[in-house]
């Protein structure tokens, strides 16, 4: 997994902090909705006016919380 995120960041401007929904989606190979869901749960949405940004540094130490032992 970490490779295809180092190749995805690339693709999407190296070292974003912050993406939308469609590029996180692509960059955790999630669907939309559920990288919406895991956003929000995860308490890293911003919303800027009507845009929501997600900070990608939130998403990937609420993700390892579910790594198995």
């Amino acid at each position: 997994m970490r490779a295809r995120k180092q190749v995805v960041m690339a693709a999407l401007g190296k070292g974003k902090k912050f993406v939308r929904y469609e590029e996180g989606a692509a960059l955790y190979s999630m669907g939309i909705t559920k990288f919406k869901q895991v956003a929000h749960e995860a308490h890293a949405v911003y919303k800027v006016d009507k845009i929501a940004l997600v900070n990608t540094d939130k998403i990937e130490a609420y993700l390892e919380t579910f790594a198995e032992p």
